[in-house]
């Protein structure tokens, strides 16, 4: 028993991450209907930025919000740049954009800072989380931080006026031009926020995974697991496919024979599969319809 508690805390944990991956992903498909192939590699970058803050002896919280300040005004500037020409253009169009920008964020990365291991400090340190064996500090932090997060954006998005103008553009974006809503900033404002929410994905992750170009790579399979599991039209679905993903992927590791680290992200992957087979919409999607 105190095996399956364990594994399903650290399954909350590590699905705390995965949760914020598909809640970024999510924002963006919202905003564009494309999925953001290039969202690990933005992640990482940022992630690498806060590393070298740190370096320069900027503290950790500090270089965190500078992080998602970076990544924000990153994304505004990448959506404006790159994406907001490509958006009546085909989808393999925009494919292609994502593809290239995948490449190049992670050759950049890898030219700056190198492609060895590094080593990634957490505030939370490593020991046990109130004396208990069952989850560490860090994985405590890294939950305590996704669920102020997630209030944190349930609150921008219920009782701000740019939370709803943002909504009301994902939703009815006709409708919101007719009303006077820029919906175009508002799509570069999606694209900035979900920038800084995989930044944060990031830095929770690093002191985990170790900090290194393609250290995404596995994070963004289990946060598109988490996106369609949930409904690519529901961010509250993707923050619950991102635990329920945790948790899946840490139980299946630990009571299915032969099922190692290296079969843990062809599972993710037969997960996406099969909840596209069964229910496409995922199970707290919508089905989107559009007159044509």
């Amino acid at each position: 028993m105190e095996l399956l508690i364990n594994q399903v805390l650290a399954g909350i944990a590590t699905g705390a991450i995965y949760a914020c991956m598909a809640l970024a992903i999510v924002m963006i498909f919202q905003a564009i209907d494309h999925l953001n192939f290039a969202q690990g590699e933005m992640a990482m970058f940022a992630t690498f930025i806060a590393w070298q803050l740190m370096q320069w002896g900027v503290p950790y919280w500090w270089a965190f919000l500078l992080t998602l300040i970076i990544s924000f005004v990153a994304g505004v500037i990448i959506e404006r740049l790159l994406f907001k020409p490509l958006a009546k253009a085909p989808v393999l169009t925009n494919v292609a954009g994502f593809i290239a920008l995948f490449a190049i964020i992670n050759s950049v990365a890898g030219l700056i800072w190198d492609f060895t291991i590094k080593q990634f400090p957490t505030p939370f340190g490593s020991s046990p989380f109130l004396g208990s064996q069952l989850i560490s500090t860090h994985q405590a932090g890294m939950i305590g931080v996704t669920v102020v997060l997630l209030i944190a954006l349930f609150l921008f998005f219920r009782f701000t006026r740019i939370g709803l103008a943002m909504r009301a553009a994902a939703a009815m974006p006709e409708s919101a031009r007719l009303v006077g809503i820029n919906t175009g900033w508002m799509v570069a404002l999606g694209w900035g926020m979900a920038s800084a929410i995989g930044a944060i994905a990031g830095i929770l992750i690093a002191p985990v995974v170790f900090l290194e170009p393609n250290m995404m790579g596995g994070v963004l399979i289990y946060g598109f697991a988490a996106a369609v599991l949930g409904g690519l039209t529901s961010p509250l679905g993707a923050v619950l496919g991102g635990f329920l993903v945790g948790v899946f992927e840490n139980l299946v590791g630990t009571y299915i024979p032969g099922v190692g680290n290296e079969l843990k992200l062809p599972i993710a992957l037969a997960l996406i599969v099969t909840v596209l087979v069964v229910k496409p919409t995922g199970l707290m999607g919508h089905t989107v319809v559009k007159r044509v």
